[in-house]
């Protein structure tokens, strides 16, 4: 020790805080379980301190796995031997559209959200080398589930998730053990009369018909009309619409888009397909419709009763991204209804 330190000190102050220090231990020590036990009164959850009650970490992990040539990025939290819920996001949109859900059902759940080829920080080859179409956005993710090992899931649908999903449903059934349809459309009857520019482009695709859609990537269209419709604005964070509209602005991005709405057709074309694949199968299966939705109106979601029976349905006074404004509702209907039908070994 430094002399002129030890000098000012003194050891006797050293060897009396060394005994206060001490009994200041015993003391804490003797405290600790009334510390222990006030934690236990509260029923302070295990995923308060980040983890689950099995120790695994409820933080949100932000991973790449590869598919053939597709880079697939994924966000993935929650407990790995829990059931397991699949999110498939929509247009125009990526897996950042479930950080609020994420973080809601990742106590109970390993929840899983990649984001689809063309969209958000997914790498996919580019066009002429890779076909933007809803049957190659579903051949990746079928491969991406084999890749991660998903025996079982269940499947959160929207938008353009539904189409990729139920792709992925009617090729093995047997893995999917529920389906939560969030304006996840199956039905004509679903479609409201706001397609006029897409369906004129399905039936002839020129270069003008194409053009014509380009409408639906602007800024404007994105922010009020995918995002504000129908919806109280002072609920609706910017933070959704501000990223969606940059990853539009993204080189080659429009064009991938465009590809993929002349591909929309096929899914219109296959809507008989996924209803047969409900009646054969009858999967748990929900829906939550934001009812003020533009695109995909309320007779969409009754209709699954017509194939489903046992189908739950529910409406939401919010629009077409209702987990923006209403992730707290979903959350406890999700959590509700697969407590009820999942087997806790999915």
């Amino acid at each position: 020790m430094n002399e002129r330190l030890t000098t000012s000190i003194g050891l006797p102050n050293i060897a009396r805080r060394v005994t206060l220090l001490t009994a200041g231990l015993a003391a804490f020590g003797a405290l600790a379980p009334s510390f222990v036990n006030a934690r236990e009164a509260h029923h302070v959850p295990a995923s308060d301190s980040g983890l689950s009650a099995a120790g695994i970490s409820n933080k949100t992990q932000y991973r790449i796995q590869k598919v053939g040539e597709v880079e697939v990025y994924y966000r993935e939290a929650g407990p790995r031997d829990a059931p397991v819920i699949l999110l498939l996001h929509g247009f125009p949109t990526a897996s950042h559209m479930f950080r609020d859900l994420i973080l809601r059902l990742s106590s109970q759940y390993r929840v899983i959200a990649p984001d689809l080829p063309g969209f958000g920080n997914t790498k996919a080859p580019p066009r002429g080398e890779f076909d933007y179409t809803f049957d190659n956005l579903a051949n990746v993710i079928e491969g991406f589930t084999d890749a991660l090992g998903l025996n079982q899931y269940a499947i959160y649908a929207f938008d353009y998730g539904a189409p990729t999903g139920f792709r992925l449903a009617m090729a093995n059934p047997e893995r999917v053990t529920a389906i939560i349809s969030q304006n996840g459309n199956a039905y004509l009857e679903g479609l409201s009369d706001t397609w006029g520019d897409w369906q004129t482009y399905w039936r002839a695709p020129t270069a003008a018909n194409r053009e014509a859609c380009r409408g639906s990537l602007s800024a404007a269209t994105i922010k009020n009309f995918q995002y504000l419709h129908g919806v109280d604005a002072s609920l609706m964070s910017p933070d959704g619409y501000t990223l969606d509209i940059a990853y539009m602005e993204r080189a080659g991005a429009e064009d991938i888009q465009l590809d993929l709405i002349l591909d929309y057709r096929s899914n219109v074309a296959l809507y008989p397909a996924f209803q047969k694949y409900f009646r054969e199968h009858r999967p748990p299966l929900m829906a939550v419709w934001g009812k003020n939705d533009p695109s995909f109106i309320p007779p969409g979601a009754l209709a699954y009763k017509r194939d489903i029976p046992d189908a739950e349905v529910h409406f939401l006074d919010t629009g077409h991204f209702a987990l923006e404004t209403h992730s707290p509702e979903i959350a406890a209907l999700m959590t509700e209804f697969l407590t009820r039908k999942l087997p806790r070994n999915a």
